[in-house]
């Protein structure tokens, strides 16, 4: 954790107010009227993780989390500097010679997972930034002409003495989609979240928000040679693996599907020692069909890493989870498995303290056939169509006709229920939000979304699929895992060299069923697993009638007409989920923290 105070006013910061046990406060400048705030340094402390402030020359101050993509290319980009060793320089001072290099120009060279606040003591002012994709949190407050501005929701909350009302809005949304559909907020109607991609920037003549980074994909990438794809893809997610190892082990939460197994074979190719990739395996009986065991076996046997099996199937509903003491920093539904998951994030790091997850190809190779081929005879492409043609043809084959035929012939079965505001929400907050509007577009859990932001002409779902809300909701999801024990987690196909390359191969063949990942893995992954098709876990919440009883507290009735929910019985997973979410937020509102800084 970390946190900075900035009196735009002048006025020292009183550091009786900010320290707790475990964490420091340092005056930043001579005047004493910025203060950064950090966790004092732990026993875990894996490559560009640690939190820390750091200095540069007298003028330039940095605290954050901060992890950066290629920085051998970064340090030779930079010109020697006073007081640096480039060879040596961490990933926040390699940020401080950045912006003393190129000033506000310095985040257009950075790349990787970062939050921080860096101090400009020549200028004056709070250079606060998150990294593109938000996979790392930064918040910020005012209050009487304090600026708070932290990576913990928490901190902020409970110890700037910022306003704790709530926001209407961001408790619509989750009782309805389960996140929020506006980035910026937070639970907190005074705590804002800065969003993915942006700059904030605070000095005593005011401040300004800038988006700094945009996903750009231009035309496809053709090369003559088919093995350009594959040698291009495994090239970058070698550099991407390599960025984010630390020393020891590196650990893979891999199933016996596609992502998770090319990241473990991947890791084995850059680490050289398949003894230093470990894997692990949830197994769920309710999914027999999927065989993650059986498939997850043979990539383990194929790699030579060592792999465990967890029985998952007792670990996706903690039926006391409303009685244990772990909270969250806004109501979520991972506070029903928080017991459970800190046992499993806990034995994970006795084994490795960096681990990787596969996030990112379901959504980056999402087929889009017809907008692609729409796209080449908007430009009279007939070369490129016909190749595609041909090519789509060729890979699809005999099978894959047929199984085309028997969908578009067959019955069509309605959802089990759509996205809609639930019965019970209170009538006055629907109306007041507009809610039924708010969310008329949203595209249902799981999905990527649409229409947001400019449409891109040939990739137009996955390219705009990168801006959804849910994303950041998604990481803050996995920066609460983290918090339950010593470890750290990471994306290596969302390193932007990876996504953009994925993002800019043709569609046509390369997208389908993730021909790129499939191609690449020839020779390096069992040829059963490579055959494999997508199969997805849609499994019902298995809560059933073990849920706490709603404490009926106003604060719950202002959102929630109960009376309502208890009447009826909803079957649907859509529902039970939006159920659940009633209860969440109950137990949120009863046990909120006003004590202290994480998760507890």
């Amino acid at each position: 954790m970390f946190a900075a105070i900035f009196n735009v006013d002048g006025a020292p910061v009183d550091h009786s107010r900010f320290g707790v046990a475990g964490y420091d406060v340092e005056s930043i400048d001579r005047a004493g009227h910025v203060a950064f705030v950090c966790a004092k340094a732990g026993p875990f402390s894996a490559r560009g993780e640690a939190v820390g402030i750091r200095g540069l020359g007298g003028l330039f101050r940095i605290v954050g989390r901060v992890r950066l993509d290629a920085r051998d290319e970064l340090r030779s980009r930079l010109p020697d500097l006073p007081e640096a060793a480039p060879g040596e320089a961490s990933d926040p001072e390699l940020c401080l010679r950045a912006y003393a290099a190129w000033g506000d120009a310095f985040l257009d060279r950075l790349a990787g997972d970062f939050c921080f606040v860096l101090w400009d003591g020549s200028r004056k002012r709070l250079i606060c930034a998150r990294d593109q994709l938000g996979i790392r949190s930064l918040f910020h407050a005012e209050v009487g002409g304090t600026w708070f501005v932290s990576d913990s929701l928490d901190w902020i909350a409970t110890r700037a003495g910022v306003a704790r009302d709530l926001d209407d809005t961001w408790i619509a949304d989750f009782l309805t989609v389960g996140h929020s559909l506006e980035v910026e907020r937070t639970v907190y109607r005074h705590v804002r979240r800065l969003p993915p991609a942006h700059v904030l920037t605070i000095s005593g003549t005011g401040i300004t928000t800038r988006r700094y980074w945009r996903l750009h994909i231009g035309d496809p990438l053709h090369f003559r040679d088919r093995r350009q794809y594959t040698e291009g893809f495994l090239d970058l997610m070698s550099r991407s693996i390599g960025d984010r190892l630390s020393v020891g082990r590196v650990g893979i939460a891999m199933s016996g599907g596609l992502d998770s197994t090319a990241l473990a074979a991947c890791a084995v190719h850059v680490t050289g020692d398949a003894s230093r990739v470990v894997a692990e395996c949830l197994d769920f009986d309710e999914f027999e069909s999927a065989r993650e065991r059986h498939f997850s076996s043979l990539v383990a046997k194929r790699l030579g890493i060592e792999l465990r099996h967890r029985r998952g199937d007792n670990l996706v509903y903690d039926k006391q989870w409303w009685a244990r003491s772990t909270t969250t920093p806004e109501p979520s539904a991972l506070i029903t498995t928080a017991h459970f998951d800190r046992d499993v994030v806990c034995e994970r790091a006795e084994r490795a303290s960096v681990w990787l997850y596969g996030e990112g190809p379901d959504n980056a190779l999402t087929f889009e056939r017809n907008e692609y081929l729409s796209w080449l005879i908007g430009r009279r492409d007939w070369r490129r169509l016909a190749e595609a043609g041909a090519f789509y043809l060729r890979v699809k084959g005999l099978a894959g006709w047929w199984d085309t035929l028997k969908r578009y012939t067959g019955r069509r079965h309605p959802p089990d229920d759509s996205i809609g505001v639930p019965p019970w929400i209170e009538p006055s907050l629907v109306a007041r939000l507009d809610l039924e509007r708010r969310i008329a577009g949203v595209t249902p859990p799981g999905g990527v979304g649409a229409g947001l932001g400019p449409r891109h002409p040939w990739r137009p779902e996955a390219v705009a699929g990168f801006s959804n809300p849910i994303w950041p909701a998604v990481f803050a999801d996995y920066e609460f895992e983290e918090s339950l024990g010593p470890l750290v987690l990471r994306h290596p196909f969302l390193d932007l060299r990876v996504l953009e390359f994925m993002l800019s191969v043709p569609t046509v063949p390369w997208a389908r069923e993730k021909m790129l990942l499939r191609e690449a893995m020839r020779g390096r992954l069992p040829d059963e697993v490579l055959a494999r098709p997508k199969t997805p876990h849609d499994c019902t919440l298995p809560f059933g009638s073990g849920l706490p009883g709603l404490s009926r507290n106003g604060s719950l009735d202002r959102y929630v007409d109960v009376s309502i929910l208890s009447a009826g019985s909803w079957p649907g997973h859509r529902l039970r989920g939006r159920v659940l979410a009633v209860h969440v937020l109950d137990h949120w509102l009863a046990t909120r923290r006003t004590d202290g800084i994480g998760s507890g």
